[in-house]
């Protein structure tokens, strides 16, 4: 996790967007590139301040992280406004208490608070995983104000950050205006072989097939549960993760599912890198994505990966995946068909999206990419 020392000046940098450093129930993506890039950025010489959410019956986790300064703030139970609160109050702490003069705010849904911090003279970037207002896990007026947000995205910050080549084109036809590429690193910390996850779960390694994110519409999932009911199969399919919030969608999804579909909860940290490394196989069926995280992964970990076929996943996974036609329930358990044949192509697919993962996605890159941004120098091209 060693990254090249500083050349240039040392950066006070500020971040939020995301939900806890370290991980707990509800985390996702967005935690996960926090989680490997300040860390990086404080080994290379620069101060990090992140900003933690606390839902109501949460405590503070720890005030400190691998040389992140961590600041708490409460916020609400409902989604959307959750967001919009705890960035409100992490953008006037930033201001009035001077933290940092580099601003790292991930979702472009926040980016109305760009707006203060560069009124402040604070230097703002803006990580934009995806087309937010295309997922199905907001209500009308959530899409609406997110369509509205992209107007200040596009324009108010000092550079906006896509992890996927697809939502930066989008932005780029529709601003005129060039913006930066830096996708996800693929590595994943050495852990210990232990049965102990496997055991509570009643799971066989290689007997089941995997999802791990959270259960909102954009995932996929009412297709998943489905198709693999029809499988004949005596694998199991495990199901990690839950709703950010209370959701309807879950409770629906619990109710299509039969015994062979298991709900774990949220699982993090080694036990969920022993789930994708001996998973049979590992499912991903999202109707809209950025650059998964847990796609670059599981192909870093060798395991057969069944996704569906829209842009981004293609990015990441080339032809070293099987694919699905995007919403389609039927594809899907065509795909699920083959693979329980035990096909030969499959474990040869994984091995290649395992080298691809490592050549292409890296970590230290990822950090250096961002630090050369936050310099104002761009992507420095090998």
């Amino acid at each position: 996790m060693e990254l090249e020392k500083p050349v240039r000046k040392k950066l006070r940098i500020a971040a939020f967007g995301f939900r806890s450093i370290p991980y707990r129930q509800g985390c996702a993506g967005a935690d996960k590139f926090a989680i490997e890039l300040f860390p990086r950025l404080v080994k290379a010489g620069h101060q990090v301040t992140g900003y933690n959410r606390l839902y109501p019956g949460q405590e503070v986790l720890v005030t400190e992280y691998e040389g992140i300064r961590l600041v708490n703030f409460k916020t609400v139970n409902k989604t959307g406004f959750d967001t919009l609160l705890h960035s409100m109050k992490c953008t006037f702490h930033i201001i009035f208490r001077n933290t940092a003069d580099i601003v790292h705010i991930q979702n472009g849904g926040n980016s109305i608070w760009g707006l203060f911090l560069r009124l402040a003279g604070k230097k703002v970037f803006i990580s934009q995983d995806g087309i937010d207002w295309n997922r199905d896990k907001w209500p009308w007026y959530g899409k609406t104000y997110l369509r509205m947000s992209t107007f200040i995205t596009g324009h108010v910050p000092n550079q906006v950050i896509f992890d996927n080549i697809f939502a930066r084109e989008v932005f780029e036809k529709k601003f005129k205006k060039k913006y930066e590429f830096i996708p996800f690193g693929s590595e994943v910390p050495a852990f210990a072989d232990d049965d102990a996850i496997f055991n509570s779960l009643g799971l066989n390694k290689k007997e089941y097939y995997l999802f791990i994110g959270r259960m909102i519409p954009d995932k996929g999932l009412h297709y998943l549960i489905p198709a693999f009911k029809r499988l004949n199969t005596n694998k199991k399919l495990v199901l990690v993760g839950g709703s950010p919030n209370p959701s309807d969608y879950e409770k629906q999804l619990r109710e299509m599912a039969n015994d062979k579909v298991l709900f774990t909860g949220y699982i993090y940290g080694d036990d969920s890198l022993r789930l994708m490394k001996n998973a049979y196989c590992y499912i991903q069926p999202s109707d809209i994505e950025g650059l998964s995280p847990v796609i670059l992964n599981v192909m870093g970990l060798g395991t057969p990966i069944l996704c569906s076929d829209i842009p981004e996943n293609l990015y990441a996974v080339g032809e070293t995946a099987t694919l699905f036609k995007k919403s389609n329930t039927d594809s899907l358990y065509e795909q699920l068909t083959f693979i329980e044949s035990g096909q030969d192509s499959i474990r040869k697919m994984a091995e290649k999206a395992q080298s691809r993962a490592l050549n292409l996605f890296n970590w230290d890159q990822v950090a250096r990419d961002h630090e050369n941004v936050f310099q104002g120098l761009g992507i420095q091209k090998s």
